[in-house]
């Protein structure tokens, strides 16, 4: 008889990696057939194939993975990660909410305020994403940190709003992108109106164009999203000098006195003073909400479990900071705020840049912060449709076997792409019911990410006790602090999101804040769809990579360690 050729087994051995695995559930550990690099077998430990090209420049090689192109870097990681985050797009895209809620000195001291509280989450997840590095990210973290029994409910909760926040990115960024071309088209040719159906057709257009480029492997995905980086950056440090240089060399223009910019806070709303300052934090938390998109990239990222918390730090802290300077010099130069807010452009970043530059050096201004934002919309749709796929490699999302398909040719999940796109270009028909209905997206998206972003750190804080295993990047003593300031900021927020700026006989369906309607809604039918059917199958994060938990086979498979548990045998 011929010897056995069946190739070897080898253990992973979660207990040994650092890192907080679904196994720590069911007593299993996973299995391979050939020796895993580094990578590999920390994916593994969680419940995972490898499925997407990472670099196999070190450790051990399977054969047949000789092929597969570059992974993302740390750096291409955080490029994505910051061309997301688009500071001064971003800001650009919501400037009208901190200005019209409070005025000069409301938006310097709420970015202070908001910046400051949200480098909470930033610290947790960067944590979480260590001990957990996989595409499932905050979703995977809820199941494994849930009380025991609760798991599948809690991931189901924040895999749908994590979803729902990240489906509404390349709406809201795109439709604001659209909004910015038709305003550059209004200042260069004064006679043109635009129309809704100008926007709408001009924002489905963008869309496809970042769908194209999307579905690209992940080698031409990271430069991309490298020269994305480098022209916000660009972009940036162009709008920080050039706006403050507009503004003193224009006459009667000059710098607002300090008293403006950090002691008088104006109230645009109807609501009190304090209010409306906590309110206004919706230009900042909608600014900040990139910064997570290592961690949904992590299974294409070498080194994962050190460099994406290293990159999620490095997008946090780099938008507070740069963020502020951007805040600052807008205080300081805006001359009228009831123009930019309200303005005959439809788009408050073109009305402050006409309005402190110019003509046109202010159009010149406003088409570079233009290509800024493109570059933002196309990482957001990069890191949409990883969210995306994760949760349908779970079953999670309806449709999920079309959307968990990773294409042959470039190892990327192409059909998720065109799924967040084609969510986008339904959620755009918004724009012609009302702009307070299409504006809604941007708080949907925000309190959406949010309540994904803390709820796994709120597990972990009040229920996980010692089945979170720290990663080789952690917090240590300050770990539940950290969790505990932003579980607090977390309650701040979300009330304040869902507020309209009137009241009274003033608040009507053209003025009304859509946020409760559409989140609520969107989360009442995924309940629904629990309740009703996905408690009877779904069961959390679901294991594809080979495990065992029989003694009888753990003693046969070998181990890649000398000191893998041996598992009780499961009657």
């Amino acid at each position: 008889m011929a010897p056995d050729q069946s190739p070897q087994k080898h253990i992973i051995d979660e207990a040994t990696l650092h890192v907080t695995s679904i196994f720590q559930k069911t007593g299993e550990h996973a299995v391979t057939d050939h020796t895993a690099d580094a990578d590999e077998e920390v994916l593994g430990a969680l419940g995972y194939k490898q499925e997407f090209k990472r670099s196999v420049d070190r450790g051990f090689v399977r054969p047949s993975t000789t092929d597969r192109a570059s992974d993302f870097t740390w750096i291409e990681s955080f490029a994505v990660s910051f061309s997301v985050l688009g500071l001064l797009p971003s800001v650009a895209s919501t400037l009208g909410y901190n200005l019209g809620y409070s005025g000069q000195a409301g938006s310097v001291w709420g970015w202070i305020v908001a910046a400051v509280m949200i480098q909470s989450v930033v610290f947790g997840m960067a944590e979480l994403c260590s001990s957990m590095p996989t595409a499932g990210g905050l979703y995977y973290a809820s199941a494994v940190l849930a009380p025991d029994g609760w798991g599948p409910f809690a991931s189901w909760c924040v895999g749908w709003s994590n979803f729902l926040g990240f489906s509404t990115g390349p709406c809201s960024v795109n439709y604001a992108l659209a909004a910015m071309i038709l305003a550059a088209a209004e200042i260069s040719n004064p006679d043109y109106v635009p129309q809704t159906w100008h926007l709408y057709l001009v924002f489905l257009f963008l869309l496809v164009i970042q769908g194209l480029l999307a579905m690209n492997a992940t080698k031409i995905l990271g430069y991309i999203n490298i020269v994305g980086t480098i022209a916000n950056l660009a972009v940036l440090v162009i709008f920080l000098i050039w706006l403050p240089a507009g503004s003193i060399n224009r006459p009667r223009s000059r710098f607002n006195d300090n008293h403006t910019v950090w002691v008088d806070i104006q109230n645009g709303t109807e609501w009190p003073t304090g209010w409306a300052f906590i309110m206004g934090f919706l230009t900042v938390i909608w600014t900040m909400s990139g910064y997570d998109t290592p961690f949904h990239l992590s299974e294409e990222c070498s080194n994962a479990n050190i460099a994406g918390p290293r990159a999620i730090i490095m997008t946090g802290q780099l938008g507070m900071y740069l963020g502020f300077a951007i805040i600052l010099v807008i205080a300081y130069t805006v001359r009228d705020v009831t123009d930019v807010v309200a303005g005959a452009y439809g788009q408050p970043m073109a009305s402050l840049c006409v309005q402190v530059l110019g003509k046109n050096p202010g159009l010149a201004m406003f088409a570079l912060n233009i290509v800024a934002q493109f570059f933002v919309g196309q990482g957001c749709t990069i890191a949409s449709s990883r969210v995306v796929f994760a949760y349908s490699r779970d079953g999670a999302i309806p449709g999920s076997r079309w959307w968990s398909k990773v294409n042959a040719r470039t190892r990327t999940p192409v059909n998720s792409v065109w799924f967040v796109l084609a969510i986008g270009a339904l959620l755009g028909l918004l724009m012609f019911a009302s702009p307070v209905a299409i504006g809604a997206v941007f708080s949907i998206g925000a309190i959406a990410q949010y309540i994904a972003f803390t709820t796994p750190l709120a597990l972990k804080l009040f229920f996980a006790g010692d089945k979170f295993k720290p990663g080789p990047w952690n917090l240590g003593r300050w770990s539940s602090p950290v969790g505990a300031v932003a579980v607090a900021w977390l309650l701040v927020i979300v009330p304040a999101l869902c507020f309209p700026a009137v009241k009274g006989k003033d608040l009507n369906d053209l003025t009304m804040n859509y946020t409760c309607l559409i989140y609520g809604g969107t989360m009442l039918f995924a309940l629904l769809y629990y309740a009703l059917s996905a408690r009877k199958w779904f069961k959390g994060p679901r294991v594809n990579v080979e495990h065992l938990i029989y003694t009888d086979a753990v003693e046969s498979a070998g181990s890649v360690s000398d000191n893998v548990d041996r598992v009780p045998e499961k009657v």
